[in-house]
C-alpha cells in the first residue's frame, strides 16, 4: 500500500509531466489541492496522533510565539540562550537539540516566546529527518527566525525556504485576498469581483471536494489561478 510519501512523490511526477496552459490549469489545480491535502496529513496525521512527536510541540504563552528554524548547529541554542537566558545544550556535533526547548523574552509590554526547534535537514518536506514535526511545530509561529550558517548564508537560506514553503508556510508574503466562509447548507457559492481567468465555479468546487466541502461561500477579490498555494487551500 502506497505511504503520504510515496502518493506525494506520484503527484509531483505528474505535475512536472503536465505542460502548464489553459486546457491543463483545471487539472494542475485538482493536483495541487491533493497534493496540500497530503502533505498536511503528513504534519498533522488522522486521528491527531502518532507522527507529531512528543516534546515537539508547546503550550503557548504570551503574545505572539517566534520559532527558530535552521539546519543543526548553525547558533539557534546559543541565540535563545543569549537573548532568554534558557539553557539549550550547544556542542560541536549536529542535532544537539532533539526537542522543542521554549524561552521567554519582553518587549515593549509584549510578552514574546521564542522556540529553540531541532535543526532540519534537505528534503524535510518529505519526510527526512524531524522535518514534519519541525515544520508542524513552526506552523503554529506568528514569525519564523531563520538562522543562517554566516559561511553559506544564501544557499542555505533558499533551501529552507524551499523546505517551509512545501508544507505551504508562506515566507514575506501576504494572505490570500479571499473571503472564505463554511455554512450548513446551500451548496457552493462563488463571487468574484474581478474577473478571473481561470478559476470557475466548478474548479473551485473540485478543490473543495478534496476537503470534503460541499457547502461555502467565496469572495476573489483579485484574480487568481488554480495555483492552490496562492488561492484556496491556504484557507480550507
Amino acid at each position: 500500500m502506497a505511504t503520504i510519501v510515496d502518493k506525494i512523490k506520484a503527484i509531483e511526477d505528474e505535475m512536472a509531466r503536465t505542460q502548464k496552459n489553459k486546457a491543463t490549469s483545471a487539472h494542475l489545480g485538482m493536483l495541487k489541492a491533493k497534493l496540500a491535502k497530503y502533505k498536511r496529513e503528513l504534519i498533522t496525521p488522522k486521528g491527531g496522533g502518532g507522527e507529531k512527536g512528543e516534546g515537539f510541540d508547546v503550550a503557548k504563552t504570551g503574545d505572539a510565539r517566534i520559532g527558530f528554524v535552521g539546519f543543526p548547529s548553525v547558533g539557534k541554542s546559543t541565540l535563545l540562550s543569549n537573548l532568554a537566558g534558557v539553557y539549550s545544550e550547544v556542542a560541536a556535533y549536529e542535532f544537539t537539540t532533539l526537542t522543542t526547548v521554549p524561552g521567554v523574552i519582553r518587549y515593549k509590554g509584549a510578552k514574546i516566546q521564542l522556540l529553540d526547534l531541532p535543526g532540519i535537514i534537505e528534503g524535510a518536506k518529505d519526510g527526512k529527518g524531524r522535518g514534519r514535526q519541525v515544520i508542524a511545530v513552526a506552523r503554529t509561529c506568528k514569525l519564523i527566525f531563520i538562522v543562517l550558517d554566516v559561511l553559506k548564508p544564501l544557499g542555505d537560506k533558499k533551501i529552507i525556504e524551499h523546505e517551509l514553503e512545501g508544507f505551504g508556510i508562506r515566507l514575506n508574503k501576504s494572505p490570500p485576498n479571499i473571503t472564505f466562509r463554511k455554512k450548513e447548507k446551500g451548496g457552493v457559492n462563488l463571487t468574484c469581483v474581478v474577473p478571473q481567468s481561470e478559476l470557475d465555479l466548478n474548479s473551485v468546487k473540485q478543490i473543495l471536494g478534496e476537503y470534503r466541502i460541499s457547502n461555502a461561500d467565496i469572495i476573489l477579490k483579485k484574480e487568481k489561478s488554480t495555483d492552490c498555494d496562492s488561492a484556496l487551500i491556504p484557507l480550507l
